[in-house]
């Protein structure tokens, strides 16, 4: 990070960081709208360090900085920049900064043009000034807010709700919405509608296969996705009961949004397993859902590699496999007397003569369509039920936040076992948005190459594969300026790896979103509507209620800048208001405070609310950790642990965030039995070897800690945030070595 302040950055600087691919000219250049920004910023913001933040709205508004240039040239732009900015006075440094002109061609600056008014009376000016004030009527009315976002999407009722919310019921916290109504989401997906605008030529799907990388993007529009749907829909209702849970343990695929679709509109329950999965976590998620069959692939191909994936599912499961090629139309592997190749399943269908007819199952709003899975801290996964509300509330978050839309294009690297699966499928398909995937792993350049080629406008991500996309620099020359906005999840972000995302499209918003399976949205988010921070997010969700809460669980204002746990207002659409292997209301509520006659929701989450309103994730309040975007528990690191070596007497399994923003780091505290000697590296190889098979594969240790004894409670409870604590401080003094 720079040591001088932007006024002193000279030309020679500016030509050292841009390297060989900058000239002299180019160089002056920079360097005089610089100064010419300074000195105008200066005029206008007078003393004190607000000129910074206009300098900055400068270089980026004149988009002196390409997104070509070398990331050490943006490195020292911004940082000098910002070189002598005080975080605590004026909060975090701003990046981004929203137009008046373009926020109201936004989804959400469209909508308050045309309701605020109305809503907000004399106090509406524009989508920018009155976007705070308008969200928090959305909280405040959210049968109003509701009833424009269901105009909004392409949902279609059987039967229409009888109100969108009813109170009355004072044993459901959360409330019962759209009581009443009758509908089919996946229906919803597969037809034309006018609002959006959806047709039957509309592209739908965008895909390409890893190693095609020069062919032309594959198109499925929609009427080829409702009939491929249909086809499936057929086979399944030939060979199951209404109702049957049936499991996805595959990549995402096109034939994996097909089958989703599918299970959905036949009128069974989508079982969501993350193909990383070892075969004890599968067959842990197939036992507590009930699942009668599962769909996975012989292999799975990533980075020019076949992993294998049928035999992983074989291990978990005595139960029926419906088993997809990999590559080709053959399955590569024999397969057992009960299973079954897509081709034979699909078989029968393909000479039917109605193939192309189905009639959808239509079900109440509240019924279950998608099991998923959360890792609590009991070692078991907890089981969390999506019902039709879940896509209404996740696709709404897509509209007027991701500004996902008719010509949109959104990819985002993910896993139907993974909450952000559904999400995206939704999303896309309920706002008229082309769903892009690739099939492939997203760490190389074959996956950029398709993000150019396919004209993606909305990029989500992890914050790893942000890392893994700068430090590999395979991303170099390729063309991103079709993105309107990024977005990013799974865990904290480091503020240079998003310094070098932005800048590949003239920095555009990376959108950071928080929250959970079993809310099937974020809960805190960011706004295109909003100037936008480094790895902090900028708002709560429209419609969504929260207070931090002190040590005490007493409320802090809301516009105090603190440090507490988050409780969340209960009337939430799409939030669960059951789990299938565990007591919901001892999960969320029980022990929760009351705020203005509510009993707040557990979410677990430590939030920093900034100077000027922004929010910072500071971890969990329980010992539930986030490695690589996958949220696990302290108990099942440890279970795995204890048992990975004889020396071991017991395991404590932490993680820490390092001082610099990015993922966390896992950490293991080991107490050995006496008369056993051992080093920290080696364990750290068994540790990780143990957890990689038993647990994830993605999973890794980065360092091992050992120690006489573990801190404890009088009542012989371990104390891991004290281990924790102690590894942010050493961190901590490392970093300003």
């Amino acid at each position: 990070m720079a040591a001088n302040t932007i006024d002193e950055v000279s030309t020679d600087d500016l030509r050292r960081a841009g390297g060989g691919g900058l000239t002299i000219e180019e160089a002056q250049h920079i360097h005089q709208i610089i100064k010419q920004a300074i000195s105008k910023a200066k005029a206008a913001a007078g003393g004190g360090q607000l000129w910074a933040r206009e300098v900055w709205r400068e270089v980026v508004s004149r988009r002196v900085l390409k997104p070509n240039h070398p990331h050490a040239l943006h490195q020292l732009v911004y940082y000098s920049v910002y070189a002598h900015w005080d975080a605590s006075v004026h909060g975090p440094p701003l990046y981004c900064f929203p137009s008046l002109h373009d926020s109201k061609l936004t989804n959400i600056g469209r909508i308050m043009e045309t309701h605020g008014p109305k809503l907000l009376g004399t106090s509406y000016k524009d989508p920018i000034a009155s976007f705070n004030l308008f969200r928090d009527f959305t909280v405040q009315h959210p049968e109003v807010y509701w009833s424009i976002i269901l105009k909004e999407i392409a949902v279609a009722f059987r039967e229409s709700p009888k109100c969108i919310l009813d109170t009355t019921d004072k044993s459901r916290p959360g409330g019962t919405w759209l009581p009443g109504s009758v509908l089919n989401i996946a229906e919803c997906c597969l037809l034309p509608s006018s609002h959006p605008r959806k047709e039957d030529d509309s592209c739908v799907i965008v895909w390409r296969d890893e190693g095609d990388d020069d062919s032309d993007v594959n198109r499925m529009t929609l009427k080829q996705l409702r009939e491929q749907v249909t086809l499936v829909a057929n086979a399944l209702e030939r060979t199951f009961r209404k109702g049957d849970a049936i499991a996805i343990d595959m990549p995402m695929t096109v034939n994996a949004v097909i089958i989703y679709l599918a299970i959905v509109l036949a009128g069974f329950v989508v079982v969501s397993i993350a193909d990383s999965f070892a075969a004890k976590e599968i067959a842990a998620r197939l036992r507590v859902s009930k699942a009668k069959a599962i769909f996975t692939q012989d292999f799975i191909l990533r980075g020019g590699r076949k992993f294998p994936l049928y035999s992983r599912v074989v291990e978990a499961s005595p139960h029926k496999a419906i088993v997809l090629p990999a590559v080709g139309n053959d399955v590569g592997i024999r397969l057992r007397e009960q299973d079954i190749s897509w081709k034979d399943f699909l078989g029968h269908d393909n000479q039917h003569p109605r193939a192309n007819h189905f009639t959808p199952t239509y079900l109440p709003i509240d019924s279950t369509i998608n099991i998923l899975f959360s890792s609590g801290t009991t070692g078991e996964p907890k089981a969390i039920p999506w019902t039709q509300l879940s896509p209404i509330r996740c696709s709404a978050e897509g509209l007027v936040h991701m500004n996902a839309g008719v010509g949109d294009v959104y990819c985002w690297p993910t896993n139907l076992g993974w909450v952000m699966g559904p999400v995206l499928l939704f999303s896309c398909f309920l706002t008229g948005a082309t769903l892009a995937l690739y099939h492939g792993s997203p760490l190389g350049r074959g996956f950029g190459k398709f993000v150019q080629d396919a004209g993606v406008t909305l990029l989500g991500t992890v914050p790893s594969l942000v890392k893994t996309w700068k430090n590999t620099k395979c991303m170099e020359g390729l063309d991103w300026t079709k993105i309107k906005s990024f977005a990013s999840t799974g865990e904290a972000s480091n503020v240079d790896d998003d310094l070098w995302l932005s800048s590949k499209s003239y920095y555009k918003p990376v959108l950071e979103c928080c929250g959970g399976t079993e809310l099937a949205s974020a809960y805190i988010i960011a706004s295109t509507l909003q100037p936008q921070a480094f790895g902090a997010f900028s708002t709560a969700a429209m419609a969504t209620g929260f207070v931090i809460l002190d040590e005490h669980g007493v409320p802090y204002p809301d516009d105090k800048a603190c440090v507490g746990e988050v409780g969340l207002f209960p009337l939430y659409l799409g939030a669960t208001d059951r789990l299938l292997n565990a007591d919901h209301d001892h999960v969320y509520f029980e022990g929760m405070p009351t705020f203005k006659g509510m009993r707040l929701r557990r979410h677990g989450d430590i939030l920093k609310r900034t100077v000027g309103g922004y929010l910072i994730v500071q971890g969990r309040a329980d010992d539930t950790m986030n490695l690589g975007g996958i949220k696990t528990s302290s108990v099942e690191i440890e279970r795995i642990c204890d048992r990975a070596d004889e020396s071991i007497l017991e395991t404590a399994a932490v993680s820490v965030a390092p001082p610099d923003g990015g993922p966390e780091l896992l950490v293991i505290f080991v107490v050995l039995k006496k008369g056993f000697d051992q080093q920290p590296g080696k364990l750290k190889t068994v540790f990780s070897k143990a957890i990689q098979t038993n647990l994830n594969p993605l999973f890794k240790v980065n360092s091992v800690k050992i120690i006489p004894e573990f801190p404890r409670t009088a009542s012989n409870k371990l104390l891991r945030r004290v281990l924790r604590d102690q590894i942010q401080h050493e961190l901590s003094v490392r970093s300003r070595m």
